[in-house]
């Protein structure tokens, strides 16, 4: 990976904190809605500390998985941009099915959606195919 590859990723990273951390700015302290969620019977606020780090934990490793793929995969891209897209759907279920109420919904999905947008085109164009070098024959 080159720097310019590792600086790419990186701001990819940021912006995934970044933008879903400014919908929850909009949606919370500037309008009022307070998105929430429902856990073990509790509502719960969401508040800008579990926002960036739902955001930067998924973000970084997406890119180390990324770098794992490259070093072990031929067609790392397409590989992890299907791990990223099951991920998502995966993570849905999390807002879908956990929000207080339907205006938390809206935002907590959205917030996924966001992050997702930015991560799955955002590292996977930095993605590198393996070069795979062919052993030369041995001598019989």
């Amino acid at each position: 990976m080159s720097g310019g590859t590792g600086a790419r990723r990186a701001l990819t990273v940021a912006g995934a904190v970044a933008a879903p951390l400014a919908l929850w700015v909009v949606t919370g302290p500037v309008t009022g809605l307070d998105p929430s969620a429902e856990t073990g019977g509790e509502v719960q606020p969401v508040g800008a500390g579990l926002v960036i780090a739902g955001s930067l934990i998924p973000g970084l490793a997406a890119w180390g998985l990324l770098a794992l793929l490259e070093r072990v995969t031929g067609r790392p891209g397409r590989v992890w941009t299907v791990i990223a897209v099951a991920a998502l759907v995966l993570s849905m279920t999390g807002p879908l099915s956990g929000a207080a109420d339907g205006a938390s919904m809206a935002v907590l999905a959205g917030m996924h959606l966001i992050v997702a947008a930015i991560l799955i085109p955002g590292l996977g164009r930095t993605a590198r195919p393996t070069s795979r070098r062919e052993e030369p024959p041995v001598p019989a």
